[in-house]
């Protein structure tokens, strides 16, 4: 099913699944949007879904942590209008990568001169087929890149870490889902926020996690535990579950996962 068509109607009865696109970001840096889309898309993939996964930061923090480097790429995708088939480069059964590079950053200079330039990356994959989740690894600010996320997505989720400034940044990203569906007419949705960083002997861990609850209710995920084998795995160019599979990450990853899977 072409990734553009969107939702089915709750009325179909053929047995397809729609895709689900789904933005992970947050404006404030250091939250573990990397981490999460790394391991969920992982997790996700070893259940049998299919899974694109696309970076969106310039700084191509996903193809370092893979250890890949591959072109053509989001630039070429973009800006050349390379089949998005092209660009993407299999890192497991199930999950794929569209990497990106600096030369993203100049895409955006790029693009911010076309018309509609906040809908190209939806255009460019609105023929993109074979996948059961398609996330994307966007870059702590309101750029073009995520913007681009933004409208083409369904729906956003959200890392937040234990800390205070964490709440801020959550209240802009609410403020931006909103500015996307009225100005530019595109029903996305917060649908999951992700605590972070979470250490339960921590009073401040507690009392955010606790403002995170109140504020959003059932949308928040079980907390991700503070736990260094998460950035121990990067090193490695592996995900929690190949690196350390009885980790307290990979117990947290696996428990999103799961959550998410049930969402559908």
């Amino acid at each position: 099913m072409p990734i553009g068509s969107g939702r089915l109607p709750e009325e179909f009865k053929g047995g397809f699944k729609p895709v689900r696109r789904i933005a992970i970001i947050n404006q404030k840096g250091g939250t573990g949007k990397t981490t999460t889309a790394v391991n969920l898309s992982a997790g996700l993939a070893m259940k049998g879904q299919r899974v694109l996964l696309i970076d969106l930061d310039p700084q191509g923090s996903l193809g370092v942590w893979f250890d890949v480097t591959h072109a053509p790429n989001l630039y070429h995708l973009l800006v050349e209008e390379a089949l998005a088939a092209s660009c993407t480069v299999g890192l497991r059964e199930n999950l794929d990568l569209l990497p990106a590079t600096r030369t993203a950053a100049q895409a955006e200079l790029i693009l911010s001169g076309r018309p509609a330039r906040e809908r190209i990356l939806k255009r460019r994959l609105a023929d993109l087929e074979g996948y059961d989740y398609v996330l994307l690894d966007c870059a702590p600010s309101l750029n073009l890149l995520n913007q681009n996320a933004l409208t083409f997505s369904e729906e956003a989720f959200v890392p937040v870490s234990m800390e205070y400034l964490s709440l801020v940044g959550v209240r802009q990203i609410l403020e931006n889902l909103s500015l996307v569906r009225e100005v530019l007419e595109h029903p996305i949705r917060l649908t999951l926020v992700i605590p972070t960083f979470y250490d339960a002997r921590n009073r401040k861990s507690r009392e955010v996690l606790e403002s995170l609850k109140n504020c959003f209710k059932e949308e928040v995920a079980d907390p991700i535990r503070s736990n260094v084998r998460l950035s121990e795995a990067a090193g490695y160019h592996q995900d929690i579950f190949a690196f350390d599979p009885k980790s307290h990450g990979a117990q947290d990853y696996s428990r999103l996962v799961e959550r998410v899977i049930s969402m559908r």
